[in-house]
């Protein structure tokens, strides 16, 4: 089982009904009241939030704020371990996988729902994309994109990316990746440092407006 969803649901039946109605209320700005009013446990919470990428292993900045909140220090300091382990450091490929993000972001625009469905992502993510960033295409993209990261773990790779890209016809967008991706892989071969990306993937950047 996801070690991630057992720390959910451990945090989960160490609350109290008076702690749930407090989390309901604190997520009033996240949530929809059709939602919330759904709302009877806290693994019930957790899965409206997980379902509209507001958590996620790496994304666990929010629950550590609602355990704030709730003045639950003792939960708080037993989960500190694990969101650790959750949000561990970056793996060689996440470089080349934040490069691809970022012109993938900077060249899909509308097309970024066909995209995101030929990565599997689903229909009710998609939705909450657009939810959580309604005026914003290019944070939809980056999101998606994230939401696909999260899902496949060690196995998101650029090529995945490339060839969902061709899949879906958008042959220059992949061509850019693949393009960038040599380049890549002839500085490091060459010794040279790749240049220090000012936008993480895990990141929550508010943007200016719709590209």
């Amino acid at each position: 089982m996801d070690p991630f969803l057992v720390l959910l649901h451990s945090v989960s039946a160490s609350l109290s009904s008076s702690e749930l109605t407090e989390l309901k209320f604190l997520c009033q700005g996240r949530v929809g009241k059709r939602k919330l009013e759904r709302v009877q446990s806290g693994v019930d919470l957790f899965s409206v939030l997980l379902e509209q990428n507001e958590l996620s292993p790496e994304h666990t900045a929010l629950l550590r704020e609602l355990l704030v909140s709730l003045r639950r220090q003792d939960l708080l300091l037993s989960t500190l371990p694990a969101l650790a382990g959750a949000s561990s450091s970056e793996r060689p490929e996440a470089p080349d996988l934040r490069a691809a993000f970022d012109i993938i972001c900077d060249n899909v625009g509308k097309d970024w729902r066909r995209l995101a469905r030929q990565l599997k992502v689903s229909d009710a993510k998609i939705d909450a994309i657009e939810e959580k960033y309604p005026r914003n295409l290019t944070e939809q993209v980056r999101e998606s994109l994230r939401v696909w990261k999260n899902s496949r773990r060690e196995d998101a790779a650029v090529s995945h990316l490339v060839d969902a890209l061709r899949a879906c016809r958008l042959n220059l967008v992949a061509d850019l990746v693949e393009e960038e991706q040599q380049a890549r892989t002839s500085r490091r071969e060459s010794g040279s440092s790749d240049p220090v990306s000012l936008i993480s993937w895990d990141e929550d950047v508010p943007g200016s407006g719709a590209s």
